[in-house]
């Protein structure tokens, strides 16, 4: 698998994980499912958090978008799951099988005002709905959001609105060209980074949620 093949992507639906397994096994970052829609906050968010945390791993968050106003959905993640610094935010954008989808109005407006709030951009996850969306055609707000391509064939083939791809989830952990387990979850979703260790380091600290400025000193009150 080309890149850096040390990124996995977890939700309840993975039980129990032994995180400091996962991350004696090789991987360096974890993105975890925060928030769904507008109620929906995943139950193993909290705990999974300090034990991404304690391993020494990197901690991403993503939320499942639905259809409905995509500042309210933005402002639900950004309120669940409380961002700090180091924190690699991301929109999971793809078709939903439970009820109606997020369309692109609602994705530009989630992914803007978590920029106003946070000061970047989050990722974009996303595969085939995206592609039927867009066609050929680019998408000059999603653009400014860095790439997740979603997509279990040999080659990756991204849309006309990114030049590549970031990361790429190639397994489900059934499905794809390569889906090895990883010891202490076992079958995942895993993910590859497009570039070396060092770039992951060096993209994961400068896309990620920054430290709040320092406030300005108050002036010194005028002598009598």
């Amino acid at each position: 698998m080309v890149g850096t093949n040390a990124v996995i992507d977890v939700s309840h639906h993975n039980g129990t994980v032994d995180f400091a397994r996962v991350q004696a096994a090789g991987i360096a970052a974890v993105f975890q499912k925060a928030t769904q829609g507008f109620s929906f906050t995943d139950p193993t968010l909290a705990a999974n958090r300090a034990a991404i945390g304690a391993s020494g791993l990197r901690f991403g968050a993503y939320h499942f978008g639905t259809g409905g106003d995509g500042v309210e959905q933005a402002d639900y993640f950004l309120t669940q799951l409380k961002p700090q610094p180091g924190d690699l935010l991301v929109l999971d954008f793809e078709a939903n099988r439970v009820g109606p989808s997020m369309l692109l109005d609602q994705a530009h407006a989630f992914v803007t005002h978590v920029a106003s709030v946070t000061g970047q951009f989050p990722g974009l996850y996303a595969g085939s709905y995206l592609k039927e969306m867009l066609g050929s055609q680019s998408d000059p707000v999603l653009s400014q959001c860095w790439f997740w391509l979603a997509q279990y064939g040999p080659t990756a083939v991204v849309p006309a609105t990114w030049s590549d791809w970031t990361f790429w989830q190639y397994t489900d952990g059934a499905i794809g060209p390569v889906h090895d387990p990883v010891d202490g979850v076992g079958q995942c979703d895993r993910d590859t980074f497009n570039g070396t260790p060092d770039q992951l380091t060096a993209f994961w600290d400068a896309n990620s949620v920054q430290p709040a400025a320092a406030p300005a000193e108050p002036e010194p009150a005028p002598a009598d």
